[in-house]
């Protein structure tokens, strides 16, 4: 009888050369830097969360092989939505060759496109945004002040939710991070569906200010904590997904504590990089990683991977590896 084919497997056997090897490589590195007692922050960009990277993004947080996110606030609010709403989700296979006259169609059906799906208003961003302002305004009535996933995990821990849950809750990767109970850093929250309501809110009068939520420049200090508390045990590796705000923001915090602060740190002692763009001159995105040594993100023997790819189809494979599958 033929030997079970894991993806573990199949992927030492097929994927040897070009992106292929360094996606094996990648996956090979992140499981080294585990075993050697390291730990994993991963960044993720785009609109993952829409395409379901919490199948498999969960079982990596619930089994620590990730111990930190930043994230755009799409990515941590669209896991939320796609976990009340899922079902009235609609799928739009022909994406490519819609007309405008077809998306304002889609448009005052109350649904939102991404790519190939369309999000809808009503039964996933109002459900959410109308238990989260309860908890604004609760806050701004005690002064308390939070930071955008600190809400998320409230109104998680409340069980408010639950009886809305549209997909199995193993799906979904915010819910498996506020289990472990693990930080989900968002710069650029306000650029999201749920900072623009916040917004809205206090414009409208129904919030006073904008103090309930912990900014950006706050973030970025409780990310210094973070990473000193973390790597003053251990080695913390950076597992990037697309470019853009959730991975520059996450790695200048090496070079702020070493140049900023002068104070000794541990560099990042991993590196790796799923994305689609070019690289090029002056596009961050699609920098090469030797470049990051230069700004003392990255030492000259951190393993360091660039996998010019599709991360909705890489990820899921690099995960599966990691695991063990």
């Amino acid at each position: 009888m033929a030997d079970k084919v894991t993806i573990r497997k199949f992927l030492k056997r097929h994927f040897k050369h070009f992106n292929a090897a360094v996606i094996v490589g990648a996956a090979e590195s992140w499981v080294t830097h585990l075993e050697n007692g390291g730990k994993m922050f991963l960044t993720l960009a785009g609109a993952l969360s829409t395409g379901e990277i919490g199948i498999s993004l969960a079982e990596m947080i619930r089994r620590d092989k990730v111990h930190g996110i930043c994230a755009t606030g799409a990515n941590l609010e669209e896991d939320i939505f796609n976990l009340v709403a899922h079902s009235h989700y609609r799928r739009v296979p022909d994406y490519r060759t819609l007309t405008p006259k077809q998306e304002q169609e889609l448009k005052n059906q109350g649904l939102n496109r991404v790519t190939d799906t369309c999000i809808p208003e009503r039964e996933a961003m109002r459900r959410v945004e109308n238990k989260l302002i309860k908890l604004w305004q609760k806050a701004e009535n005690n002064k308390e002040r939070f930071f955008p996933y600190e809400y998320i995990y409230q109104l998680i821990r409340s069980r408010e939710l639950e009886e809305y849950y549209d997909i199995e809750p193993e799906n979904s990767w915010v819910l498996a991070a506020c289990q472990k109970n693990i930080p989900i850093f968002t710069p650029g929250w306000e650029d999201s569906t749920l900072g623009n309501v916040y917004v809205a809110n206090v414009i409208k009068g129904n919030l006073k200010s904008y103090r309930p939520i912990k900014g950006g420049l706050e973030q970025m200090a409780f990310l210094v904590e973070w990473y000193r508390r973390i790597t003053n045990r251990c080695s913390l590796g950076f597992f990037q997904i697309g470019g853009g705000i959730a991975g520059d923001f996450a790695i200048c915090v090496v070079p702020l504590i070493m140049q900023d602060l002068k104070e000794e740190c541990r560099l990042w002692g991993y590196f790796a990089q799923i994305s689609d763009s070019t690289t090029s001159y002056g596009s961050y995105s699609g920098a090469i990683p030797n470049e990051k040594i230069t700004w003392g993100k990255l030492d000259i023997d951190t393993p360091k991977f660039i996998i010019e790819s599709d991360a909705s189809i890489v990820a899921p494979l690099i995960f599966s590896y990691v695991l063990g599958s």
